[in-house]
């Protein structure tokens, strides 16, 4: 259970703290993913050797997630941060080795520390994030993730920077290495205090238990569908330029440069959307914006339409997992597992729809094999009433979230 009735500075400084966890996150993690065409050049893989070796980071994620919640429920949200980005930062020292000898095997285990830290590091923040947004009165967590996008931002610059300067793929993980891991111990000393749950309240909130609730399956959902939604721009809305209008590599840039200024200036302001209007009607108009996005882009008119459809679709897809993250963690004393239980559901978007969007484009084009966007987008859609505020005590959504 979490100390009570911190002050308001205590808790300013704590949302701070969570910003800049948020953003640390991001680069670290975007930070390695920009140079991956190096990594790959350093171990003398193929394509398909580097997709195994990819496995060992997205399985050890995956892996990680559900155990993400016991550890934040028993140590902190804090101490959980802390354990997540320096096995993040033990990762990256491990794959800058690995690197730099030609080692796979190193290189791996790099990636599984990497996974299991980022998965860890990511419920932690989440938590820690869901509860100063409580106590403040205010819906910030659209802005956290927001930090998170500017940090991969960071992150795509710096390595831009260092391939530019002819930087070795080893000597930036190390120096990113050390600086997360220098940062991360001086910000989680800004978090909220936090004891540790009864026994009581410990059997009130297993992990198994939390499977079993519908609303925690739906919001589960959500994240899922939206997450997928995200996740099939990240990875496929350049290629769509390129394969589907022949448009230069360049154009391509610029069009997933599009969609990511949309979904940054949506996580940005859109709490005010979700103050005024609901959880539920925002998701919902997200939704609908996604939808219109994504059927110009596979429109095959032309580049503008594609680049204004690239904007629809990043604030269509910008508040789906910020939202279900807030969701899952409406009652404190639950926040930890069902964050981690909604966060497993959820990201196994990222896992899916990279491979089955990429099957699909073999055998009918990228364009169309886009279109099964749409069923997650549905998916999205159809549960995201499970997003409906619950307030102890209370059953019923307000209109509006709470205000300070």
């Amino acid at each position: 259970m979490i100390v009570e009735a911190p002050d308001r500075p205590r808790l300013e400084t704590a949302k701070v703290a969570v910003g800049v966890t948020f953003g640390m996150n991001g680069l670290a993690f975007a930070g390695w993913f920009a140079r991956i065409p190096a990594v790959r050049e350093d171990l003398g893989l193929s394509s398909a050797g580097l997709g195994l070796l990819l496995l060992c980071l997205s399985g050890a994620a995956l892996a990680a997630i559900p155990l993400a919640g016991p550890l934040v429920q028993r140590a902190g949200p804090g101490r959980a941060v802390l354990f997540g980005s320096m096995s993040v930062a033990l990762g990256l020292l491990a794959m800058a080795a690995g690197t730099e000898l030609g080692s796979v095997p190193l290189a791996g285990a790099g990636l599984i520390l990497l996974g299991m830290g980022n998965s860890t590091w990511d419920v932690a923040m989440n938590v820690e994030g869901a509860d100063v947004e409580r106590r403040l009165g205010r819906t910030l967590m659209p802005r956290f993730h927001a930090g998170f996008s500017l940090g991969t931002v960071g992150g795509a610059g710096v390595s831009a920077a260092a391939a530019a300067a002819g930087v070795s793929v080893s000597t930036q993980l190390f120096c990113t290495a050390i600086v997360g891991a220098t940062v991360m111990l001086l910000t989680v000393r800004r978090f909220l205090p936090h004891t540790a749950a009864t026994a009581e309240q410990r059997s009130n909130g297993r992990v198994r238990d939390a499977w079993r609730e519908p609303r925690t399956l739906l919001i589960g959902v959500i994240m899922l569908g939206f997450g997928f939604t995200e996740g099939a721009a990240n990875d496929w809305l350049a290629i769509g330029l390129v394969d589907g209008y022949h448009a230069s590599e360049t154009t391509g840039a610029i069009g997933f440069g599009f969609f990511v200024t949309a979904m940054t200036l949506a996580r940005l302001f859109g709490g005010n959307a979700i103050e005024r209007w609901g959880r539920v009607r925002v998701l919902r108009g997200t939704a609908l914006s996604a939808l219109i996005g994504l059927l110009l882009v596979v429109s095959g008119i032309g580049v503008p339409l594609v680049l204004l459809g690239a904007l629809l679709w990043g604030a269509g897809a910008s508040l789906g997992f910020p939202v279900g993250m807030s969701a899952a963690a409406d009652d404190p004393l639950r926040a930890a597992i069902r964050v981690s239980v909604a966060g497993s559901i959820g990201y196994g978007a990222f896992l899916a729809g990279p491979p089955l969007i990429g099957l699909l484009a073999e055998h009918f084009g990228v364009l169309r094999a886009l279109l099964v966007v749409v069923a997650a987008i549905g998916l999205g859609l159809a549960a995201s009433g499970a997003a409906r505020p619950i307030l102890l005590g209370e059953t019923k959504e307000p209109e509006t979230a709470p205000k300070a």
